[in-house]
């Protein structure tokens, strides 16, 4: 991913309003985040509890997505993040909803998915269980892929509507 500066990142929200930008607090790691090695930016507003935030870059542009997590708790002992593809035990995924861009989301219609709880799918991915004697990189770097393209989908089913209505 390339680097971004706090416009960049407070500019590419697709269903965000004047309020949510204006509250957004960037990661406080921020200015000590490795682009190089980032495949999307995700994390958890320190100052509002539940909101999170999923930054992607598609090509050219970087588009973003308020996410909310809900606050329900899961009575499963174990639960999958439908990005990251990672089991972790339930009350560290949570069930994250994203307005809709554009009219759908002003009509309150929402997209979500579960994902990991503090929004670190990208470093669990890479953090899975080391590689088995005849496991090969390609499957971790697969893996990798995925989560990315997950992340992606994500922000599309954001922006869907949008699209369709332009």
């Amino acid at each position: 991913m390339r680097q971004l500066t706090e416009d960049d990142i407070r500019g590419a929200f697709a269903n965000a309003n004047d309020d949510e930008l204006r509250l957004l607090t960037l990661p406080p790691d921020f200015v000590l985040t490795d682009w190089d090695h980032l495949d999307f930016l995700a994390w958890r507003d320190p100052r509002t509890k539940g909101r999170g935030y999923l930054v992607a870059e598609f090509g050219h542009e970087i588009i973003g997505a308020v996410l909310r997590a809900s606050e329900g708790n899961s009575r499963a002992g174990s639960a999958l993040c439908n990005v990251c593809h990672t089991m972790q035990p339930a009350d560290q995924v949570s069930l994250f909803s994203a307005r809709k861009a554009g009219d759908a989301g002003l009509r309150g219609d929402t997209v979500g998915t579960y994902m990991c709880t503090d929004l670190s799918c990208h470093e669990n991915v890479r953090l899975a269980a080391p590689l088995a004697p005849n496991e090969v990189r390609a499957s971790v770097d697969a893996r990798i892929d995925g989560t990315r393209q997950r992340a992606e989908s994500f922000i599309e089913r954001v922006l869907e509507a949008a699209r369709a209505d332009a």
